[in-house]
């Protein structure tokens, strides 16, 4: 007898709608075999559903059978396969009508006495559940919540694979699960950490504002103690709340790794990662055996931090160059290629020599000049050529560490953050459009400037010796400045201030 229903896989971070098929024959007792490309976790999925069905109280085809995960070609990975094969099964043995399956996508990886446990990758299941057309959908109890986010699709809910058959037999009605979009917004998108809480550094918390603003990205040299890592882990919250498309979209990055926190059905915070100076490139970059979504990935829509970023090794940080300018991922393997998205603010962070206190009064540097000069031979030119804003933090006084009085917290500079970011919706006519995002043509046409700017730059691309990119980068700065004052046009002192974040570029 043959059953047929609907499951889904994940490849990269996208779902593939995938038919599965059980056919039990009549006579024979060999081993049941799956077919259609399965990786280790589906084919040891036989002794798994075996196990269910048996404990669950259901008799266990002793037939041969053979089970078909279409399309043949795409990698299935992962035990969310077990419960449909299950349901499959039982459809065969006369347990359930094979009809009751066909309106359904299930997922779910079964444990020995039938509990159905939680998989990820679900949100990206869901979307493309909905996206085949399908209005319903069977998922684990722990993934209920993730899966309702998704619109024009009915989650139900199962904690074990008797429960299910109930379900399907029409002997138990669930309830589809429903969440409300703005109580999850509301619930998941506070963060603990305020701007407030930093004193002094005035200078760096104006240069983050502009960083936040345009979407640029920024270099912090400093010594230790000085508030770098400070600074950076409150960024996320001068930036824009986000709306509901970013959040799917970093949602849907977590959910295919397996970090989606359990007690959150979507991410509503911008996120913040901050991975260690020895990670390796697929770490950082995202790849692997199976390709998967790396930090940069994870920080889509929000915040990159590389602190002591000239101990990572080069060949990795010549590795973030390209998703930089592009904004996504590219991985090919010989089986085809994968693309993960990467749009965020990187924020790097590093000390002026080895020992970290060259230009400072806190304590005397007995670093060598060669030894300074090779250490901050560590970043790239064309690396350091994609940073925005350059920005010295300097020790805090013992005066200002001590007063009580603090600035703008980040309320404050929120607000100018999304006025600044209204005038490029309004520039650009895109949603997400940042200064940052400019073209060279986009460049010309919103960056005009004046015969005084216009000296000021020429003077500062020959006197620091800067790249076409480093002209692009002072005109996008510019413009950014520009529209937290609210000015129509970029004015010589945006000019100065843009080009006085690029004094780095000599140094180097």
């Amino acid at each position: 007898m043959l059953s047929r229903l609907y499951s889904v896989t994940v490849e990269g971070i996208e779902g593939v709608l995938c038919e599965v098929e059980v056919d039990v024959s009549r006579g024979g007792f060999e081993r049941p075999v799956i077919v259609g490309l399965p990786d280790t976790a589906v084919k040891e999925s036989v002794e798994r559903v075996r196990s269910a069905v048996i404990n669950s109280g259901f008799r266990y085809p002793d037939t041969q059978s053979l089970i078909n995960l279409a399309p043949a070609d795409v990698k299935k990975v992962g035990p969310a396969f077990d419960l449909p094969i299950a349901l499959g099964i039982l459809a065969c043995s006369g347990a359930l009508s094979p009809e009751a399956l066909r309106d359904y996508v299930v997922i779910g990886e079964l444990a020995l006495d039938g509990r159905v446990r939680p998989v990820t990758g679900v949100l990206s299941m869901a979307m493309t559940a909905a996206a085949g057309g399908f209005s319903k959908m069977i998922v684990p109890l722990d993934n209920a919540r993730e899966a309702a986010v998704v619109k024009d699709i009915e989650v139900f809910p199962v904690g074990s694979l008797a429960q299910t058959a109930a379900l399907l037999s029409g002997q138990l009605p669930i309830e589809p699960t429903t969440v409300d979009l703005e109580a999850l917004f509301a619930e998941c998108g506070t963060y603990e950490t305020d701007f407030a809480d930093v004193k002094g550094q005035e200078s760096v918390k104006r240069a983050l504002t502009i960083a936040a603003a345009g979407g640029h990205n920024l270099m912090m040299i400093g010594p230790p103690g000085a508030g770098k890592t400070m600074l950076a882990q409150r960024m996320a919250t001068i930036l824009p709340p986000m709306t509901l498309p970013e959040s799917l979209e970093t949602t849907q990055i977590y959910s295919a790794v397996g970090l989606l926190p359990k007690d959150k059905a979507l991410i509503a915070a911008r996120p913040v990662r901050a991975p260690h100076h020895t990670a390796s490139g697929p770490s950082l970059v995202g790849g692997g055996t199976h390709p998967r979504p790396g930090e940069l990935s994870l920080a889509h829509h929000g915040i990159l931090f590389l602190d002591e970023f000239a101990e990572f090794p080069r060949h990795v940080l010549e590795m973030i160059r390209q998703p930089l300018e592009e904004g996504q991922v590219t991985v090919s393997r010989a089986k085809g290629t994968l693309r993960f998205p990467a749009r965020f603010i990187l924020i790097a962070a590093m000390n002026p020599c080895p020992c970290g206190y060259f230009g400072t009064s806190m304590r005397r540097c007995r670093c060598t000049p060669t030894q300074i000069e090779r250490y901050m031979a560590k970043i790239s030119g064309p690396l350091m050529d994609r940073m925005d804003i350059h920005i010295d933090v300097p020790p805090v006084e013992f005066r200002k560490l001590r007063s009580r009085r603090s600035g703008d917290g980040s309320a404050q500079i929120r607000l100018q953050v999304q006025q600044a970011r209204q005038i490029q919706r309004q520039r650009f006519g895109h949603p997400f459009m940042t200064n940052a995002a400019m073209g060279h043509k986009q460049v010309e046409q919103f960056c005009t400037l004046d015969s005084t700017s216009e000296m000021m730059l020429r003077q500062a691309m020959t006197e620091f010796a800067l790249s076409a990119r480093a002209h692009d980068k002072i005109c996008k700065v510019a413009r950014t400045i520009a529209d937290l004052e609210g000015a129509q046009n970029i004015q010589p002192a945006h000019i100065a201030e843009a080009v006085g974040y690029r004094k780095l570029d000599r140094k180097l």
